[in-house]
C-alpha cells in the first residue's frame, strides 16, 4: 500500500457489528460419533461448551460435516466482530476430543478469541488447515 492510498476500512452493519466469538462444533459423520470415537463423551463436550458460552457471552452452534473427518472432532473458533476488526480470522482446531482441549477452547473464547486474545500454546498444536473448499469460499 502506498503512502497516498488510505487504509481500507471495514464497516459492519446490523447484527454483525456486535457478533460474539462463535464456536462452530462439527457433529457430522465422524465428529461427535460415539461409534467411531467411543472413548470420548461427545454429549458432555457439547454441554460444556454451551455452559461456557452462557457464562462468558460467546456463542456455540453445531453443523454437519466440516470436512476434515480424519482430524475429528473439529471446532472452528470464529472471531467476534471486534476480533475480526482487529485482524482475527476463523481458526480450525482438530482432534478436539479430550477435556483439556475443550477447556482450552473455552478459555480462549472467554478471553475474546481470534484477534483479541492469544490462544493457549498447547491448543495451537491442534490447529489445522481448513479444507480447500472452505478456503476458496472465504476468499469470495
Amino acid at each position: 500500500m502506498s503512502a497516498a492510498t488510505p487504509p481500507r476500512r471495514t464497516f459492519l452493519i446490523g447484527a454483525a457489528r456486535e457478533r460474539p466469538c462463535t464456536l462452530v462444533v462439527c457433529r457430522g459423520c465422524c465428529c461427535g460419533d460415539p461409534r467411531k470415537h467411543p472413548g470420548t463423551d461427545h454429549a458432555w463436550q457439547l454441554e460444556r461448551l454451551r455452559a461456557g458460552a452462557a457464562e462468558h457471552g460467546f456463542a456455540v452452534r453445531t453443523t454437519d460435516c466440516l470436512g476434515p473427518c480424519d482430524q475429528a472432532n473439529v471446532i472452528v473458533v470464529q472471531p467476534s466482530a471486534a476480533g475480526r476488526r482487529a485482524g482475527g480470522r476463523p481458526t480450525w482446531v482438530g482432534f478436539a476430543m479430550d477435556d483439556d482441549c475443550t477447556e482450552e477452547v473455552l478459555e480462549w473464547a472467554a478471553a475474546g478469541g481470534p484477534g483479541l486474545a492469544e490462544p493457549p500454546v498447547t491448543l495451537e498444536l491442534q490447529f489445522i488447515d481448513p479444507p480447500r473448499d472452505a478456503r476458496v469460499r472465504s476468499r469470495r
